[in-house]
């Protein structure tokens, strides 16, 4: 059996198990993140990846009986060995495998299996050898505490520091190397102990330098890689702390993408704002102060100005790097007109759902432009009780509107959406409007104690902007487009829904149905 020179190196493979953990966590976190960037769902593949994973590493722990004491240290420094070479290549395998191939699930599943297994294989060696010099109830207090600080640690350090400064390939690279300096710095500190240390060592230290090289060229293997999920060319691309940001150009067209999503398209986006903004403009009584929740690109803002009876708007975006790029970024700056920078303009990058609890200003239009509520998180901003603090900022007289989803590609969603807000409020207003680059989309305007029938809206709103504001220039809006928009063809009629709480969650379980159904 490799034995330790002495009792003082004990310390040394303690920190081992505690880096060990921290990759093991990071592995996890990281290929999850990756999949929900590609495929949405992020539960579902958080849940999947965590169960799978455990289970690979049960299976490593159940392995590790067969291996005998006489070469406990050598295996463990192999397994780490393996382990930075598989894992800090993970992420480019995954970037390869959606964008080349349909076997997606296959290598994430035989990735998972693959590093937890070696996690799980290292954690039952590591205590044999340190059990030599403890007994076994100290040995496993010790290393169970080392390995559980080290997964504390991890959680906080990837989504603080490696998500928004690394990214997510340049993360896979940085774990690996995580690895092999464990490697590497176990192999040096029993040198004397283990056989063939000359050849472990300089595959070690090739490893180390190409993954180094790696990470120090990760933006730019991310980038490459990322072309190929994109059918235009992408002029730029940045990982924030929320989410994946990429522009795509083919002139005359640009595109903005979150977290592959797409946000708008420069061609048609008019055919979405224009019914966004100007309907609950025409249907509120006042138009001086506005709310708007999402949509930091500055697009729909745009459109607010270019009524001057309006004194104030409050836009609330999470994302600051959003934001930013929208008022810097010469592609925005042309296709918003500055509208973020305008002195009427206030920008809250905070959560909006807090922001409406902590704010206790009153507004005459609330606009609601979030994303589609593909996850708990998103799902949360579609709740009744969402709604109910919308309508305690909202004015009497006022009006809001929320985008929700497509009522054809995700029918239940829609009127999920429609049903929840007549909880709360006593007249709710569905439209629909086609935008080619997304499709059939719906929209849902709310009162919060005048009710107008659909008649009657339609008449208020085509005399507010073609007789009162007849000024106004309009790319898609006319007076015959109006009362087209409250017009549901009979395969996107109502359908009947639960309402969507905080505590059921129901919205995200007929969003997440309705695209599986129609991929198939």
């Amino acid at each position: 059996m490799s034995s330790l020179t002495h009792k003082a190196s004990v310390p040394i493979l303690l920190t081992s198990v505690f880096i060990i953990a921290i990759c093991s966590i990071l592995y996890e976190l990281l290929i999850s993140s990756i999949s929900a960037y590609f495929l949405g769902s992020s539960i579902f593949h958080f849940s999947i990846t965590i169960g799978f994973f455990l289970s690979a590493m049960g299976l490593g722990a159940f392995l590790s009986k067969y291996i005998g004491d006489e070469y406990l240290l050598e295996n463990f420094i192999w397994f780490e060995l393996w382990l930075g070479i598989v894992g800090g290549i993970s992420g480019v395998v995954l970037y390869l495998g959606y964008a080349f191939t349909q076997n997606y699930y296959l290598l994430a599943f035989s990735l998972i299996t693959a590093i937890g297994t070696l996690v799980g294989l290292e954690i039952p060696l590591l205590t044999r050898i340190i059990k030599a010099h403890f007994n076994l109830k100290d040995t496993l207090a010790q290393v169970l505490s080392f390995d559980y600080l080290g997964a504390l640690f991890a959680s906080i350090l990837f989504p603080v520091v490696l998500l928004p400064y690394f990214g997510l390939l340049r993360t896979s690279f940085f774990i690996g190397l995580l690895n092999l300096a464990i490697c590497l710095f176990n192999l040096w500190i029993f040198r004397k102990q283990i056989k063939g240390f000359l050849r472990t060592f300089i595959i070690a230290i090739v490893m180390t330098i190409i993954y180094t090289i790696g990470f120090w060229g990760g933006l730019g293997v991310q980038n490459y890689l990322e072309q190929f999920l994109y059918s235009d060319e992408i002029i730029f691309n940045t990982q924030s702390a929320y989410q994946r940001i990429v522009v795509t150009r083919d002139a005359p067209d640009v595109r903005l993408y979150l977290n592959g999503n797409l946000q708008f398209s420069a061609q048609d986006e008019h055919r979405y704002h224009e019914p966004l903004v100007h309907f609950p403009l025409a249907l509120a009584n006042q138009k001086e102060k506005i709310l708007f929740l999402g949509a930091g690109d500055g697009l729909a803002v745009r459109e607010l100005l270019k009524y001057q009876a309006i004194k104030e708007i409050h836009v609330v975006d999470l994302d600051s790097m959003m934001t930013n790029l929208a008022r810097k970024h010469p592609l925005f700056l042309n296709l918003n007109e500055g509208a973020l920078n305008n002195k009427k303009v206030k920008i809250f990058n905070q959560d909006a759902y807090k922001f409406l609890e902590n704010n206790k200003e009153i507004y005459d239009v609330i606009i609601i432009d979030l994303p589609d509520p593909s996850e708990v998180s998103l799902g949360k901003l579609y709740s009744k009780e969402f709604y109910y603090l919308v309508k305690k900022r909202l004015a009497r007289d006022g009006a809001m509107i929320t985008q929700s989803a497509s009522p054809f590609f995700t029918k239940n969603a829609f009127w999920c959406i429609y049903h929840t807000l007549q909880e709360i409020f006593p007249s709710v207003l569905p439209i629909t409007v086609h935008v080619p680059s997304f499709g059939q989309w719906g929209f849902n305007i709310a009162m919060p104690h005048t009710t107008f029938d659909k008649k009657e809206s339609i008449e208020r709103i085509e005399k507010f902007l073609f007789e009162k504001n007849k000024t106004i220039p309009f790319k898609y809006l006319n007076k015959e487009t109006v009362g087209s928009l409250f017009v549901f063809d009979e395969d996107l009629k109502e359908s009947k829904t639960e309402i969507n709480t905080l505590d059921t969650q129901k919205l995200v379980q007929y969003y997440e149905k309705s695209w599986d159904s129609y991929n198939r």
